[in-house]
């Protein structure tokens, strides 16, 4: 299980007294408000910054950082992750995973077979997809509902499908 989730990467500076425009990766960006610093994955290694304030602009949100007051401190920070640690993420809900630990998963049908291993999750709206690349190369798309997906085991990277008919089919 990784310990640090990613919930945003700084897209540019905001301003000339320190601000960062992020673009959120996580499924609310509010949740900013309530965050008190967050760990910055930079070149140099992990940095935490504590925030200081919070605004949104159009899909993006914008953090000034405590002790940051100029534009030169946090222009090398663009395309840089913003992390926190798992205990202060938002609590998950039943049948609810972060992303990360959906990553690198092993996917078996209910008949006992390897599909693959997750890559990738779509964010559609309606619902997510996972992406299982096939050991032969080939990609499968799973459409995150109760009827595909029947078991997910985070402990042991491992998870059971059903294939519904006709996914397999090209």
């Amino acid at each position: 299980m990784e310990q640090f989730l990613r919930v945003g990467v700084i897209s540019s500076t905001h301003g000339v007294r320190g601000e960062v425009k992020v673009y959120p990766t996580t499924d609310d960006p509010e949740r900013f408000r309530e965050l008190k610093a967050v760990i910055l994955d930079a070149k140099d290694g992990r940095k935490t910054f504590e925030i200081e304030n919070v605004k949104f602009f159009k899909n993006q949100v914008i953090l000034k950082f405590k002790g940051v007051d100029n534009i030169n401190e946090v222009e090398r920070y663009k395309g840089t992750d913003l992390l926190i640690s798992r205990e202060d993420a938002v609590p998950l809900e039943e049948n609810e995973n972060f992303i990360a630990d959906l990553i690198d998963m092993t996917v078996v049908t209910d008949a006992g077979e390897e599909l693959g291993i997750l890559t990738d999750v779509i964010q559609t709206g309606a619902n997510d997809v996972y992406v299982v690349k096939a050991p032969q190369g080939k990609e499968v798309l799973l459409p995150a509902i109760r009827d595909c997906i029947l078991e997910v085991d985070v402990e042991e990277k491992r998870m059971r499908v059903h294939v519904l008919e006709g996914l397999l089919d090209l």
